[in-house]
């Protein structure tokens, strides 16, 4: 049987798990997510992982931050003023936002504290600093390298 490899076209089902064991995405109830192993397409250790499995084999890895959404970065957050934020929004925490930032690109935060002076906003992908766990089944190699 042919086996997953670089370069290869694949579609896989899979269950993503925090440490909880809180589900944060899954394509159980939708299409196969389908890409190409070494095109970036997914997070480094999702590709490794699938890299020598089989159709139909299953798999369940864990991915640590470095390898899927990096660390969470304290940088990256930012408290800014109450009046700095639009009057006509009532901020609370988990709401996301896109704002511009100075260099011209778009950046979307999420509110993560407010209090009477002030709104904490942080720009980190919300998976930043947690290893994940996938279970993953390879359904097909769509197209081989």
């Amino acid at each position: 049987m042919t086996l997953a490899r670089e370069g290869d076209t694949v579609r896989v089902h899979y269950t993503g798990r925090l440490e909880d064991g809180t589900v944060f995405d899954s394509s159980e109830n939708r299409d196969p997510l389908e890409f190409t192993i070494g095109n970036g397409e997914v997070i480094p250790g999702f590709e490794r992982a699938v890299v020598g499995m089989e159709p139909g084999e299953e798999r369940t890895t864990t991915i640590q931050p470095e390898d899927a959404y990096g660390p969470h970065l304290v940088e990256m957050t930012i408290t800014i003023d109450r009046d700095q934020f639009p009057a006509d929004i009532e901020p609370e925490p988990g709401q996301q936002f896109q704002i511009q930032q100075p260099d011209g690109w778009a950046a979307i935060v999420t509110v993560t504290d407010v209090t009477e002076s002030g709104v904490t906003l942080d720009a980190n992908h919300p998976l930043a600093g947690k290893p994940l766990t996938f279970e993953i089944r390879l359904v097909e190699i769509v197209e081989t390298a």
